[in-house]
């Protein structure tokens, strides 16, 4: 295993021991999160993972965050909707800079031009070809529905 492989997963349990030195509960909490969801896939899968499929983690756990967001504020419960946000801003600490909405709309137009979609049955290629170069940087399902609104014009 090279260094490349480990980085951002090394650099999440350095993390975590740094939060257990200076008692920073919170973060330390979802760290933990984190940690545990990366062993689980590689238990379950029984592989190392790179830091390409923790990205992925990272971006399911933040996406499954804003869901519960939005479930709590309209229960106007607003203490838990606060930690769900606080989890997010630890969880974005490990994904890449997203993408400003110029970027993501040149990759849309990009992706929609080189797999020739037409119209919405098309959607599959365009997303499939997104996917890789959007993940972690890009809310998806935003994306999806971007995606929508331009083949559907």
């Amino acid at each position: 295993m090279s260094s490349s492989d480990a980085g951002l997963k090394a650099r999440i349990t350095t993390d975590m021991k740094t939060a257990m030195k200076s008692g920073d509960k919170s973060r330390l909490g979802t760290i933990r999160l984190i940690l545990a969801a990366i062993k689980q896939v590689e238990v379950d899968q029984r592989i190392e993972l790179d830091d390409a499929a923790v990205t992925t983690i990272l971006d399911k756990m933040t996406k499954q965050r804003r869901e519960s967001i939005s479930q709590y504020d309209k229960a106007g419960r607003d203490d838990l909707s606060a930690v769900e946000a606080a989890e997010i801003e630890v969880l974005k600490t490990y994904l890449p800079e997203p993408l400003s909405d110029a970027e993501i709309n040149a990759l849309i137009d990009a992706a929609i031009s080189d797999t020739g979609a037409g119209s919405i049955k098309d959607m599959g290629k365009v997303m499939g070809q997104l996917k890789p170069k959007m993940q972690g940087r890009a809310d998806m399902g935003a994306v999806s529905g971007m995606i929508k609104s331009r083949l559907n014009a």
